[in-house]
């Protein structure tokens, strides 16, 4: 089972809304084993925060599907081997994460414009004006945007998936410790980005002072 646009009509159901991560978990292991309800179970409860991930990890709104789509495809391939030894939604974002990281290796064989702005507009046409929090969500998208990646990454798992700490660390492979320097540090970034440019000027400054001098190594 494939997700299909009919199905992207459904996602948000109260599967969707509801199920834990020991439900996610189970419907992962009977789709391995065949079950096509657990496998489209699978893919309704998780459809959301994986594409939500992508969008924001591949600063590409227009890709997002596309990027959920192989996602699925290769996670859907691979049911078969899940054992269940990690919970089913960190391994998915996992795949999630190694197929943005492959789009953008297949691009750099090849001239690419990112256009920030132009994916913004995307993203602003295609949400309702009359939303709260509205500006505040295109905000962060392009502040998310020019972010590092490696920060970028840990911020929209723990603050915007809602992952832990160390359910971060699994998916993206690394220690909690640098999950937690990261987050850190992108919190950080968004508030020099959205404080007052006095604000802004003063926090440069303040840096500044603070970076340890450069040391002329002889040779």
């Amino acid at each position: 089972m494939h997700p299909t646009t009919s199905h992207r009509a459904r996602v948000g159901d109260s599967v969707g809304t509801s199920a834990d991560d020991s439900e996610i978990t189970a419907w992962a292991l009977a789709a391995g084993l065949g079950d096509r309800r657990a496998a489209e179970l699978f893919v309704r409860a998780t459809y959301d925060d994986v594409r939500r991930f992508v969008a924001h990890l591949s600063a590409d709104v227009r890709g997002a599907d596309d990027l959920t789509q192989e996602t699925y495809l290769r996670a859907l391939a691979s049911l078969a081997r899940f054992a269940g030894r990690s919970c089913a939604r960190v391994w998915l974002l996992a795949i999630a994460r190694r197929v943005v990281v492959d789009r953008y290796r297949r691009a750099a064989a090849r001239p690419r414009i990112a256009d920030t702005t132009d994916w913004v507009t995307v993203a602003d046409r295609a949400q309702p004006r009359h939303l709260p929090g509205f500006e505040e969500s295109v905000a962060l998208a392009d502040a998310l945007a020019a972010m590092d990646p490696g920060r970028r990454q840990a911020f929209v798992l723990t603050r915007l998936i809602g992952l832990s700490y160390a359910e971060a660390a699994d998916a993206l492979g690394c220690p909690v410790g640098t999950i937690r320097s990261r987050v850190a540090r992108a919190r950080r970034d968004l508030a020099a980005i959205w404080a007052p440019e006095g604000e802004r000027a003063e926090a440069g400054a303040e840096a500044e002072t603070r970076a340890e001098p450069t040391v002329a190594v002889p040779v």
